[in-house]
């Protein structure tokens, strides 16, 4: 089976004043093509923290990242940048849309800031966000937007290039429960549909229990729960 992340002895820590504040103290776990991976753990066990360092948004304090089976601490500035920006969907629990834009215009934003023209965008866009539901709310801004609606487009947004993966880091936690089951349905949805590769980093044991692998963070470290 293809991994398309692996990573083994991620350690990550912090200075706090006087102290180190140690996060992350030798996570190994990899993530499978086409699968669903949930992570878990209390609030402050560092789950954010491991989905940035998957995502290349952060770098670990020691430790080996492979993309692809690739080594990311050999790689360029600019072949990280294309990973990130085109391999790898985000969509994290607050939405982060831009407000001045409506809902089309922040699908289309990352081909926009990459330097693709409108018109190159626009289909692509109004494709997404049918089917995430939205046809009828794509010239609506964030503010004009519910909570359920807005991570919608979030998602679209994360999926217009077409990532190997999409991470995504409590995507229901801002939403009341049955919004939050409706965008949580939609994900494995196109999941499914799509034949995403995703990995979701929740509080929701509900919504972990639906995924392929679970995995446990505890004292730092990372636990594949084993099934009932």
């Amino acid at each position: 089976m293809t991994k398309i992340i692996e990573c083994v002895d991620l350690t990550k820590s912090y200075h706090d004043g006087s102290r180190d504040l140690h996060i992350l103290q030798g996570v190994s776990l990899h993530v499978n093509a086409g699968e669903i991976l949930a992570i878990t753990g209390p609030s402050g066990v560092g789950k954010s923290t491991l989905l940035h360092i998957l995502g290349t948004l952060d770098t670990p304090n020691s430790g080996t990242l492979y993309f692809n089976g690739k080594d990311v601490k050999k790689m360029g500035r600019g072949e990280v940048n294309r990973i990130r920006n085109n391999e790898i969907g985000f969509v994290f629990q607050f939405y982060h849309l831009l407000p001045e834009f409506n809902a089309l215009e922040n699908v289309m934003m990352p081909a926009l800031a990459a330097g693709k023209t409108r018109k190159q965008c626009k289909a692509r866009a109004e494709e997404l966000l049918e089917k995430v539901g939205l046809t009828e709310r794509m010239t609506h801004k964030p503010g004009q937007l519910s909570g359920g609606e807005q991570q919608r487009v979030a998602i679209a947004r994360a999926l217009f290039n077409e990532p190997s993966i999409v991470l995504s880091d409590e995507p229901t936690g801002n939403l009341d429960e049955s919004t939050g089951a409706g965008v949580l349905n939609l994900l494995l949805e196109l999941q499914r549909s799509e034949g995403l590769t995703l990995v979701i980093v929740t509080h929701d044991l509900q919504l972990a229990t639906k995924a392929d692998r679970w995995i446990v963070i505890h004292e730092g470290r990372a636990m594949e729960k084993a099934e009932d």
